[in-house]
């Protein structure tokens, strides 16, 4: 195997107390699928304004936690209050026209039609009266759910209008990432109980709790949406981060090695291996998908029994070569 282009191979003693390392030996490790994924909350509300107005008390902002019922921000209410108003005053006169009616009919006075229109008044004016009343109830906006603030479309002072957005919440304890499996895998996964969830950027694995498939598939793309549930401590993760799902479908013996230790030099990918004299060599390898749990499969350039080093810039390897050039 021919020379590394990036890095010179000095060899240099370190420490053994300066090394983390790991002797390879093939283990037992899970055959799955990846698909690519986003993150999103189960249980998600959209709070939208259902009476129009300036918006005059703000007191949440995006990231803040919030309980169910809690007050978000209020309203300009002084046109559903006067709305409120007249609908108190048209009931009121609605009432004493009825018992007025009523008086009437009794002495045979009026006829029945009579009375049955003046009731039929007094009723449409106890509707419109509980109408404005909850009008006037809608210019304070409370959580639905408790959780965290996601999204504040509004800010203090601009207009509420009827069914604009203003807040978004969600409830972090039930988060799932939602792929998108093909056709011709669906046999083979539907049955899969088990997936995990990596998070590429923070180098993350989570167990996925629960799996599921909908019933139906996209005619377009004749994919199947795939629903994988998170543990309610997944820390670290919120709606709309990327994620890939690793969809567990059988095991196998593979020799793997830990993530950590590949040094990557765009195309080419590279492990210090440590002699029995306490030397790191800087040595080729292919490696292939994920094994999970942050490890690579080998394909070429290690073996077993072959010890890399784990960390080799916190060992000081990379640091040490590269000064020695």
């Amino acid at each position: 195997m021919k020379p590394l282009p990036f890095l010179a191979c000095v060899l240099i003693a370190l420490p053994a107390a300066a090394q983390l390392t790991l002797v390879l030996q093939p283990h037992e490790v899970d055959l799955t699928y990846p698909a690519e994924s986003v993150v999103e909350a189960v249980r998600q509300a959209t709070v939208a304004a259902q009476v129009a107005g300036r918006i005059v008390d703000m007191r949440v902002d995006a990231g803040q936690k919030v309980r169910a019922g809690e007050v978000m921000m209020r309203i300009d209410s002084r046109e559903a209050a006067e709305n409120v108003a007249g609908a108190q005053a048209r009931l009121a006169q609605a009432e004493a026209d009825y018992r007025r009616t009523q008086n009437l009919f009794e002495k045979k006075f009026i006829s029945g039609a009579a009375l049955d229109k003046a009731e039929a008044e007094l009723k449409s004016a106890r509707a419109l009266s509980g109408l404005a009343g909850a009008g006037l109830s809608y210019a304070t906006v409370t959580a639905p759910i408790g959780g965290v603030v996601a999204q504040r479309q509004v800010e203090l002072g601009e207009m509420a209008a009827m069914g604009r957005p203003l807040v978004t919440v969600f409830d972090p304890k039930g988060l799932r990432v939602i792929a998108s499996v093909p056709q011709y895998k669906l046999s083979e996964l539907r049955g899969a109980a088990k997936a995990k969830v990596e998070f590429v950027e923070t180098g993350k694995w989570i167990d996925a709790v629960r799996v599921e498939f909908l019933p139906s598939l996209d005619a377009r793309s004749h994919t199947v949406t795939a629903r994988v549930y998170l543990p309610d401590n997944a820390d670290g993760v919120v709606p709309g981060m990327a994620a890939r799902v690793h969809f567990v479908g059988g095991h196998a013996t593979k020799l793997t090695v830990p993530a950590k230790a590949v040094i990557r030099r765009g195309e080419i990918h590279a492990v210090y291996v440590i002699d029995t004299q306490n030397v790191p060599h800087l040595r080729q390898v292919r490696v292939g998908e994920a094994a999970g749990d942050g490890e690579l499969e080998v394909m070429a350039g290690l073996a077993a029994g072959d010890k890399v080093s784990l960390e080799p810039v916190k060992s000081g390897i990379v640091l040490k070569q590269a000064q020695g050039k």
